[in-house]
């Protein structure tokens, strides 16, 4: 299937938007006397030492830059002011952060960005300008609906960035594809350092107070350029362990009560009512080790030409263990037809329930060989052609994948009766009267298999900057862009109980229960008398003959995989202007995207035999859109200290690719799904916005901004249900799914920060961000927080420095997860960074992340429906940083 059509739905400005037009019109205009200055290069690498030093370069560029932008600056060489790069970025206004992909819950450390109150996908991640692509160590971001746009910042090491550009408004020369803004991440290079020869070496350890191990963190640079600044080297080495241990409550969706049940038909009342499908205790262990480099030579063969050679490579292995502990009042009552002996109901939900019976669970779930990789490889050059004519172009490619393999999925049958009890924002009481929970049951079930996500781009760029200095047009730039980004999802191998599966005893238990201290951060009272396997013992059952099914033809589960090819082709023009005290440009960009899906579909004339799911046969989807991207930014040099900027444009961001996949994941126990849909239209704004900026003082700002996105199109999630081959039951079973369509909706808020020295050595920073995000029909959009404030203080002096940072952000939907809502309620953590320096070679580092042990607290649709409660712990790096 092909479809051709061009980006012209009408755009109806907004208040806000047609004062923001206003703005720039006059800006235009012939009154405003004319002053020959040059657009500030808001990605230029400065050296600076210190924490106040790195917010002064970071507020310069800000106040220099003509387009709404924020910046993080490194306080030294290999150190950001957070040891975690997502962390860093999270104390700009209008920036969130979290600790997953979708809503699978968090394990630790934060990797995904978003950006004004949406969702980490419509914001475009840049490395030094192009696209790199990403690497995800775990399963549910592989496979399934959660293979998403965004860019996974666990696989980057902050020692290797020198600043963070955030640019929040739109200009013609920026890649396309973030309609909330660009992230644009920037290392160094060997030119920009002051010294011929650099050294750094930094040597930490880390501590995690709930997983109670110590591990050890290396990095290194190597920066080398001649003595008259023509030709340099730099080479950066990284090598980072962690242990991860995450205890938590899951609620694993809601199912509704059939009205045909058992329980129904005996008990009226409870007809419609929603029900938790599953209760689980889990205890997620794990140890990372990520490990990379990146190089950079750069070359000036004359004053006019630099060429440039750069790349980066991370591989993370993540190996882990989950076991969850599962009651099923849900399965209790639709699949195996028991009646509760007592209930409870408040708001369309069974809050408590009792059964004389049990049909739950444990699943002890080992995944030793998990990880993910990214790297790419860049070159680009910089030429003087003439005196106003300058060239500059980029050509690589960036590639990453993640995978899961040799995993062993077993289930033991628990023993007992069962009953829960909800407790809304507070864990869930559960007990099996009569049940044992203190060593190994029956096998229940079996499985495990592969699977891997591959992301992977080309592309190259050229531009050029055409310098006029006449009247109020100071330069023209001009350029084309074209890429070639391929993504799939691959599922080759599914396994499930061989024909000894069942007969054979389980693996062999050595004693272990659940920690002593398991989920004493929780609240509640959850039970710790829980056995489990060790991961080695799940691996030697699972690789005994005749235990699982070894058949890659009939365990090929083809129904989740999918390949999407998108080409894009874009060009641009702009032009710079200024004039008496204001500056600006505007410009247009048009695209033209090609998207290829090829999707596995049920049956067909000539399908693929073999597999358990059925016949099958690959469906090609093709599609071709263009849109028309104009853009303009201006900015008011009211006084010296007193800025005022507006900001117009039309912006894209493309569908996560799962979402253009089309393909279907089913959870056989959950009987619940994600699909996609591979006629989904791209995410189209329409972004105005205006902010006024005051540097009051010297490193000093006070400042407040408007925004405004008028969403023609977003992607939503919806559920349906739909019948499915279950693989555990050997029949048809109907499924509760979740897909995305399109929609409408709108997105406004306001920003607010200021940054100031006090007394002393003394300074703070301090911001709020207040977003309201709605879809057409009013509900809200994914991602979406009302409000998000930060609180820094920091102190500073010749020898030591420290910093306390608090974030809160407040409830935000993260998505829908087996056909109900995941909500993460409002919550805030602090974070500390000390620094104190023996002499100008040596420093002592510590920071500590996550100090209030926070909570995350999920629900669904109210919170008479919990979803999730997880507790990662605290984490502390004590280091010596070297450098010379």
């Amino acid at each position: 299937m092909s479809e051709q059509y061009g980006s012209n739905k009408p755009t109806g400005l907004t208040p806000i938007a047609a004062a923001v037009g206003m703005m720039i019109v006059l800006a235009a205009s012939p009154a405003f006397a004319q002053q020959d200055t040059q657009p500030v290069d808001t990605a230029a690498i400065v050296t600076v030492s210190g924490v106040r030093a790195a917010l002064e370069q970071s507020l310069k560029q800000k106040r220099n830059a003509d387009a709404v932008v924020e910046v993080v600056t490194a306080e030294d060489i290999g150190k950001m002011p957070d040891k975690n790069v997502a962390d860093a970025i999270q104390r700009l206004p209008g920036v969130n952060i979290q600790s997953s992909a979708g809503g699978e819950g968090g394990f630790g450390e934060n990797d995904r960005v978003s950006l004004r109150g949406t969702s980490p996908s419509l914001q475009q991640t840049l490395f030094n300008g192009h696209a790199i692509s990403t690497g995800d160590w775990f399963v549910l971001n592989q496979v399934g609906g959660s293979v998403g746009r965004s860019s996974s910042f666990s696989l980057l090491p902050s020692e290797l960035v020198g600043s963070i550009v955030v640019q929040k408004s739109q200009t013609a020369d920026l890649v396309e594809g973030g309609v909330s803004g660009a992230i644009n991440v920037i290392t160094r290079r060997p030119l920009d350092f002051k010294k011929q020869l650099t050294l750094e070496a930094s040597v930490q350890g880390a501590y995690n107070d709930l997983a109670g191990k110590t591990e050890p963190q290396f990095s290194a640079l190597l920066g080398w350029k001649n003595d008259t600044n023509t030709a340099g080297v730099l080479l950066q080495a990284f090598s980072e362990k962690t242990t991860v241990r995450r205890d938590g409550q899951e609620v694993l969706g809601y199912s509704t009560i059939a009205a045909d049940s058992k329980a129904a038909k005996a008990i009226p009342a409870l007809a419609g009512l929603r029900i938790p499908t599953f209760i689980g205790a889990t205890l997620f262990e794990q140890k990372k080790k990520r490990e990379g480099g990146a190089f950079d030579v750069e070359f000036k063969p004359s004053k006019e030409l630099t060429l440039d050679l750069n790349g980066f490579y991370s591989k993370l292995s993540a190996p882990h263990q989950n076991t969850n502990w599962l009651a099923a009042p849900g399965n209790q009552i639709n699949r195996d037809g028991t009646i509760p002996t007592a209930y409870n109901i408040s708001n369309g939900t069974v809050t408590s329930a009792s059964f004389a019976t049990n049909s739950g669970e444990v699943d002890n779930i080992y995944r030793p060989d998990a990880g993910g990789k990214s790297w790419y490889l860049d070159f680009n050059f910089k030429w003087r052609a003439t005196s106003d004519l300058t060239f500059s172009g980029k050509a690589g490619r960036t590639y990453g994948v993640g995978w899961d393999r040799d995993d062993v999925y077993y289930q033991n049958n628990v023993s007992g009766g069962m009953t829960y009890k909800l407790n809304g924002l507070s864990p869930a009481d559960v007990s099996y009267p009569g049940g044992v929970t203190n060593k190994p049951g029956s096998t229940a079930w079996a499985g495990g298999g592969e699977s891997q996500s591959v992301d992977k781009e080309r592309y190259v760029q050229l531009d050029g900057d055409l310098r006029i200095s006449e009247g109020i047009w100071d330069s023209v730039k001009f350029g084309a862009r074209f890429t070639d980004h391929k993504r799939s999802a691959e599922h080759p191998f599914e396994t499930r109980p061989g024909a000894l599966g069942f007969s054979n005893p389980g693996p062999a238990w050595n004693g272990e229960m659940y920690p002593s201290d398991f989920a004493s951060n929780l609240g509640g009272n959850l039970s710790t008398n829980y056995f489990k396997y060790d991961g080695a013992a799940l691996g030697a059952w699972g690789a005994a003959a005749g235990n699982r099914l070894f058949d890659y033809v009939r365990r090929h589960n083809w129904t989740d995989e999918f390949k999407v090819n998108e080409k894009t082709s874009a060009v641009y023009g702009m032009a710079n202007l200024t004039g008496d005290s204001w500056s600006g440009n505007f410009g247009v960009r048009g695209v033209r995207t090609k998207q290829t899906s090829i999707v596995n579909q049920s049956g067909g004339v000539t399908p693929i035999t073999g597999s358990d799911w059925g016949p099958y046969s690959q469906t090609t989807f093709e599609r071709t859109y263009n849109d028309v991207l104009p853009s303009a930014n201006v900015k008011f040099d009211v006084n010296k200290d007193l800025v005022v900027r507006a900001a117009i444009a039309r912006a894209i961001s493309r569908p996560d690719y799962s979402a253009l996949g089309g393909s279907v994941s089913l959870n056989d126990d959950a009987l619940s799904g994600n699909g996609g849909n591979a006629q989904l239209d791209p995410i189209r704004s329409n972004n105005a916005e205006i902010s006024t900026e005051w540097y009051f003082a010297p490193k000093s700002s006070l400042t407040a901004g408007l925004f405004y996105m008028d969403l023609t199109s977003v992607v939503a999630l919806g559920t349906f249900t739909g019948t499915y081959y279950n693989n555990k039951l050997g029949k048809q079973a109907v499924y509760q799914i979740t897909q995305p369509y399109n929609t409408t909706g709108k997105n406004k808020g306001v920003e607010l920060s200021y940054q100031q020295p006090l007394f002393g050595n003394f300074g703070s920073l301090i911001n709020y961000t207040y977003a309201d995000g709605k879809q057409a029909d009013g509900s809200e959009l994914v991602n979406s927080s009302k409000s998000t404030y930060n609180v820094t203080g920091y102190y500073e002096d010749d020898k030591f420095s420290a910093r306390l940072a608090w974030n809160y952000r407040s409830a935000y939907k993260a998505g829908v997860d087996r056909g109900a809502s995941q909500h993460v309620k409002g919550a805030g953590n602090l974070a500390a960074s000390l620094n104190y320096k023996i002499n100008e070679q040596l420093t002592v580092t510590f920071d500590a992340l996550n100090l209030t042990n926070t909570t995350i607290k999920m629900y669904a649709e109210n919170t008479d429906q919990p979803r999730a409660f997880y507790s990662n712990g605290r984490t502390f790096y004590l280091g010596l940083r070297a450098k010379m």
